[in-house]
């Protein structure tokens, strides 16, 4: 019996135990659904790359975001809310309220469902969607998967009903194809689907307003990635009139925030039509902070279809953080801190604003016990948000918040915030509470605080990627440095669908999944054209390597 039908049938068995669970287990008391004859339905909208206090409500007047501004007047805006600094790690802890290194996302999970090695979260992982569809949810994801391509680990696998949308990073809008790499990149459920021409946003919105249609008499749980405002920044040209006088690039990030507000609305609307609205938990949400990629196809023969030379990135980002440093790729607040908000009309305030740091993890308990669905029997790193929606004065309960993506980490406690190189090595001591925030460098003035930041991380660390028995190769060691100058992004065992994990610097795997250890293994790496930056524009080189095995034990 092969390692994949071990793990479906595990999932099978577990979803049939969380739904027995489920019919079993009391409804939760106060803020929950049991005050209703049915339970609530849920809507996570989650857009791609908005900046810190990109909506009107957080400050941004230039901008017009009247779905957002409507939805914190009905609900509680949170002003220290926390994602990851990239796209996967943040969408693994949404789904599962974990930290993404327990969930095997550690990596980029963006390539080809037709490609080969790839990375893709574990199957093991209990989403939101399946703690849901156990208790009798319809389910469904329009937008933007980006936990991995391969057979068998996509959103059917966990626990969404139904899929509409992409699986790897971004797509362009209208052609339909990651550019990055170049292969198209839309799937209805499993199928690949040829839809070019059509505006990606409408055909989101479409499929969404379908879906709470057809279930309009059974709760449901809707999660909306949009491919916006990521680039390509393709907005609605309606918009164009209303930004018409405002500068590059703020007025391309301004068009692509409305187009998605829109898009909102028009899904929004759609609950008050059906008389759903009051008994709906509606999430917002950014992945994380804005970007300031520039991009562009930078070879002939494209499989888009485009030229060497088009442009498709961020203009050099146009994105609002105020005083907050730092951007989309970086772990300085403008990289991590989004905007947030949760309104359930029916049962939470109105209009209310929370100050205290939370964490997109804590949405998952935060569900499940508006719901009344009985949290699954996992570890859970996020935590309910109730407590703080409730009281203003609550106190946070991430005293102390930890980042970590391949190599790169940051950990904060208080206002003191300690950031890696990316090669994993303590740089940067930044502090919140400067009038100008994280511009000054502690680290050589405060070295106690490192030390202190430093430990606790290195302890976190040790608790979610624990060392596992089988097999390693030394990945990125001097011998893979020397075969280029350049930045090394990830790498992988060539034919095997193994990862380099990022922490350890080696790539692991169990023994069984080795086939000749006598000969060894070939590292493959994608070499970027420059010490890491985030504006590169496309790989440069791959080289590979021939290790020796070494066996290990826990």
């Amino acid at each position: 019996m092969n390692m994949l039908t071990i793990c479906n049938m595990l999932q099978t068995t577990r979803l049939g135990l969380m739904a027995m669970a489920s019919a079993g287990c009391a409804l939760l008391p106060a803020a929950s659904a049991a005050a209703t004859d049915r339970k609530p339905n849920v809507i996570i909208f989650y857009t791609d790359d908005q900046g810190t206090l990109d909506a009107n409500c957080y400050g941004s007047k230039d901008l017009y975001t009247p779905t957002m501004d409507r939805l914190a007047e009905t609900g509680v805006r949170f002003t220290q809310a926390y994602a990851h600094f990239v796209c996967c790690p943040s969408r693994a802890m949404l789904l599962t309220g974990r930290h993404p290194q327990r969930c095997n996302v550690n990596g980029w999970a963006q390539a080809s469902p037709k490609a080969g090695l790839q990375l893709n979260m574990s199957l093991k992982e209990i989403t939101i969607a399946e703690a849901l569809k156990g208790a009798g949810y319809k389910t469904a994801l329009f937008g933007k998967w980006h936990l991995g391509a391969h057979d068998g680990y996509g959103p059917a696998d966990q626990g969404f009903d139904e899929f509409f949308g992409f699986r790897s990073g971004f797509i362009d809008n209208y052609i339909h194809n990651f550019l990055h790499e170049g292969f198209h990149d839309l799937y209805d459920g499993e199928n690949e689907v040829f839809m070019n021409g059509q505006y990606f946003p409408d055909l989101v919105t479409g499929r969404a307003l379908q879906f709470v249609d057809r279930n309009k008499d059974v709760p449901f749980f809707m999660y909306v990635a949009f491919n916006l405002p990521h680039y390509p920044e393709q907005a609605d040209a309606k918009f164009d009139e209303r930004y018409k006088d405002m500068k590059m690039p703020r007025q391309s990030e301004a068009k692509v925030i409305s187009t998605v507000d829109d898009r909102m609305g028009m899904i929004v609307r759609k609950l008050e039509q059906l008389g759903l609205r009051e008994n709906t938990i509606i999430i917002f949400m950014s992945d994380n902070g804005a970007s300031v990629e520039d991009c562009s196809i930078n070879r002939d023969n494209h499989p888009s279809g485009f030229p060497k030379g088009h442009h498709y990135g961020a203009f050099g980002g146009g994105g609002n953080s105020g005083k907050w440093r730092g951007a989309k790729a970086t772990y300085y607040e403008g990289g991590i801190r989004v905007p947030a908000i949760i309104s359930f009309p029916s049962e939470l305030p109105k209009g209310a604003i929370r100050d205290q740091a939370i964490s997109c993890m804590d949405w998952f308990p935060t569900v499940m016990e508006l719901c009344g669905v009985p949290l699954p029997e996992v570890k859970l790193d996020g935590q309910s948000l109730m407590p703080i929606i409730k009281s203003a004065n609550a106190p946070t309960h991430h005293q102390v918040m930890h980042w970590h993506f391949e190599q790169r980490w940051a950990v904060r406690e208080g206002d003191w915030k300690l950031i890696s190189t990316p090669h994993g090595e303590p740089d940067f001591l930044g502090n919140l509470a400067d009038a100008e925030p994280e511009r000054r460098n502690y680290i050589k003035e405060q070295p106690e605080i490192a030390g202190k930041l430093l430990k606790l991380h290195d302890d976190w660390i040790q608790e979610v990627m624990p060392r596992q028995g089988g097999v390693a190769v030394d990945a990125v060691s001097g011998r893979m440095d020397a075969l280029s100058g350049h930045a090394i992004f990830g790498t992988g065992v060539r034919g095997n669908g193994l990862r380099f994990d990022g922490f350890t610097s080696r790539v692991v795997c169990k023994a069984a999944e080795v086939p000749a250890l006598t000969n060894g293994l070939t590292v493959e790496a994608w070499i970027a054209p420059q010490e890491y930056s985030w504006n590169w524009t496309g790989w440069v080189d791959r080289e590979e390597q021939s290790f020796a095995a070494e066996k290990f034990e826990e």
